[in-house]
């Protein structure tokens, strides 16, 4: 079985994978903007897991990653912050720590052919790279939603312009997934494709996937949104779960 961790922004959601890739067992609790009391309540969580026997435990983080550890959270001012000692304290299988949007990339990317390109439109706008079924390097330091653009005589990031919170706020809707009409679909795929040229001249991907929450509206604005040559466009497979599939496939792949 493999275990896999995806601390997110708002919650944190762990899920157990048997070998074959079903979710049998989850457990979803809110983040806390609290270093010690997150770190309290996530082992008191994963403890309830230390009965199975796992081949790998797979965390999700929302920041920088480097030597398998985690090293900076990006939605939380925690400053270093390291995972490895409490979670190896719980477990006795191998341990991996990898960077969310990477591993939701890796899902929504399998099985696909050439490069891929997965950007998930949420709190911000985040992304990863990939080819063969291989995180790039390069994915490691994609941060798209932080480059300017200009949107109706506005300047500000991307994700400023296109991220599912500044949707909700120009909307004045209570989640991206809830706008409606043709004339909103059509400003909104405009919105969506400032940063996408950009992306397909820096990295030729064969495939854009466009996910997060944007994900499942997906099919009312894609009609809206402008072709790029010799790039398709791809709804996500799971566009609220991609990362936590993606902690499957990334543990499974380690042996």
């Amino acid at each position: 079985m493999y275990l896999a961790v995806d601390i997110g922004g708002t919650k944190t959601l762990i899920a157990l994978f048997n070998r074959r890739g079903r979710v049998i067992r989850r457990v979803k609790f809110k983040t806390s903007w609290r270093k010690e009391r997150f770190l309290r309540e996530l082992t008191s969580v994963l403890t309830r897991f230390k009965k199975f026997k796992l081949k790998a435990v797979v965390v999700a983080i929302p920041g920088v990653v480097q030597k398998n550890c985690s090293v900076q959270f990006g939605n939380r001012d925690w400053g270093t912050f390291s995972l490895v000692e409490p979670l190896q304290a719980i477990f006795d299988c191998p341990i991996y720590f990898e960077n969310d949007a990477n591993l939701a990339a890796l899902y929504e990317s399998y099985r696909l052919h050439g490069k891929t390109v997965f950007l998930t439109f949420s709190t911000g706008i985040g992304g990863g790279i990939v080819e063969s079924g291989q995180i790039l390097p390069e994915s490691d330091k994609f941060e798209p939603g932080h480059k300017i653009y200009t949107f109706d005589g506005k300047s500000a990031e991307w994700e400023d312009l296109a991220a599912c919170s500044a949707l909700e706020r120009i909307y004045h809707v209570d989640a991206a997934t809830g706008l409606r009409g043709k004339k909103v679909m059509s400003e909104m795929a405009e919105r969506v494709f400032l940063g996408l040229p950009d992306i397909v001249a820096k990295y030729s991907p064969d495939t854009i996937i466009l996910g997060g929450p944007l994900g499942k509206i997906f099919k009312q604005y894609i009609k809206f949104l402008p072709k790029i040559d010799g790039v398709r466009y791809l709804k996500p497979k799971r566009p609220l779960e991609s990362v936590i599939y993606g902690c499957y496939l990334f543990g499974k792949s380690q042996g």
